[in-house]
């Protein structure tokens, strides 16, 4: 399976703003934007007037780049999402919401969405009882996801719960930190989605 290889943190300069792709080191000094706030490469600190296109663009790569994924990918979410009824946006970002990787970062159980997607591969979840390594699978309303039993003593699993005690539960998912179990309560709405995402520039660039 295709996947990018290179350093995340040129994605975020990429994009000139913070995609949280690195964990805890993205809220420090180390982060890349924090350090050098050009995009990369040698034409990084140039200043072109944006044009429509480029804004769609630029919001369609890094809602990608949030989510981990790759172009193919992302347009097959976006054709489903526009054969559903409703608002394309936001069915577009349900879908994504729903991914499990995301699921899995948004219950706590990793610092970042590409922990949550190596621990997701390296079979340390389950889904309603059933061990589930796929970051992609979609998850539907009343389904539980789990750390797997034989998991839940591992070391880094503990240390990435404890570092998110604090960290808020989206009101669609439900989380007992005692159990190390979340449950999928809701299916997210746009209000649910706290990223800095503008879906109507997606739709029209896939629109043209």
């Amino acid at each position: 399976m295709a996947r990018y290889t290179e350093a995340v943190c040129k994605l975020c300069r990429r994009e000139g703003q913070k995609l949280f792709l690195k964990g805890d080191r993205c809220y420090t000094g180390k982060c890349a934007v924090t350090r050098r706030e050009s995009a990369p490469g040698q034409h990084g600190q140039s200043r072109k007037k944006k044009s429509e296109y480029n804004l769609q663009l630029r919001e369609k790569q890094k809602t990608k780049r949030y989510y981990g994924m790759l172009e193919k990918q992302f347009h097959e979410y976006y054709e489903i999402a526009a054969s559903k009824p409703g608002v394309t946006g936001d069915n577009l970002l349900q879908l994504l919401e729903l991914r499990l990787d995301n699921i899995v970062y948004r219950l706590g159980f990793g610092m970042s969405r590409p922990e949550a997607r190596q621990l997701l591969r390296h079979g340390f979840f389950t889904v309603d009882g059933k061990k589930v390594n796929i970051p992609s699978y979609r998850c539907r309303a009343g389904q539980v996801i789990a750390v797997a039993e034989n998991c839940r003593s591992n070391e880094k699993i503990k240390a990435v719960v404890e570092a998110n005690a604090s960290k808020p539960i989206p009101k669609w998912l439900d989380l007992d930190r005692n159990t190390l179990t979340g449950r999928v309560v809701a299916l997210p709405e746009r209000a649910d989605v706290d990223l800095p995402v503008e879906e109507h520039l997606i739709v029209e660039l896939y629109s043209k």
